[in-house]
């Protein structure tokens, strides 16, 4: 089996993401507990470059994901 093979259509929408503004790991992670704090008591937040790299990012999106689920209970 060849790796393509092994790519899920989410890990190929990643990889093809635009992710400008670019906005690194390091900056995610300082971040991304304001960020879920505030998605969490008002869903109309936004914050495009941390968005944008959570869009391309599994793992920052998998710890986004781990904070909200922890502060929704």
């Amino acid at each position: 089996m060849t790796a393509a093979a092994d790519l899920t259509p989410e890990a190929v929408r990643a990889l093809l993401a635009d992710t400008e503004p670019y906005l690194s790991c390091d900056e995610c992670f300082a971040r991304i507990d304001e960020y879920v704090e505030r998605r969490v008591s008002d869903r109309d937040f936004r914050d495009d470059r941390l968005e944008t790299h959570l869009a391309g990012c599994g793992v920052c999106a998998e710890e986004a994901a781990a904070l909200e689920e922890l502060l929704r209970g």
